[in-house]
């Protein structure tokens, strides 16, 4: 877990890197009715303002309302660090689900012009989304970027 403000940003451009990157492969599959390297192209093109505005909300909106409901009401500063990064991960998926699913049905309705379909796209997309989200962060993406995390950035290493 990132000890200070910079490590925190390091760790949440990596984390954002790696679910915007995941979760967008997994909705142009789901949008485009399969896997194929089409999908990988339009993921791909997709990516790079996914995630810068994945990370704005990660660092701006969600972040500090998430940790504040999980240390308010699930955890608390002496808890094992196993079931703070499970409750904060948690807490931080919801927000960003729902977020980055109307981000992804606004982008639909971009290419579209559908527009009469954002409310459809977008709830229809936040069940979808979360299914994936929620194991692939606790399970893959959460243990990948700590560990990477820290064998680039040994505790101590990278200054307040």
């Amino acid at each position: 877990m990132p000890q200070n403000k910079r490590e925190s940003l390091i760790y949440s451009v990596m984390m954002c890197f790696t679910m915007v990157l995941w979760m967008s492969m997994y909705n142009v599959t789901l949008h485009m009715g399969g896997f194929s390297t089409e999908v990988l192209r339009e993921g791909w093109l997709g990516f790079p303002i996914a995630v810068v505005f994945a990370f704005c909300m990660d660092w701006f909106v969600v972040s500090g309302p998430a940790k504040g409901v999980a240390f308010r009401f699930f955890v608390n500063r002496d808890s094992s660090v196993l079931k703070k990064v499970i409750v904060i991960s948690t807490c931080m998926v919801v927000p960003m689900v729902i977020i980055m699913s109307f981000y992804g049905g606004l982008e639909a309705c971009v290419r579209s012009g559908q527009w009469n379909l954002l409310l459809i796209i977008w709830l229809t997309n936040i069940p979808k989304n979360f299914i994936m989200a929620l194991p692939f962060q606790l399970i893959v993406a959460g243990p990948l970027v700590r560990t990477v995390f820290r064998s680039l950035f040994p505790e101590g290493k990278v200054l307040a």
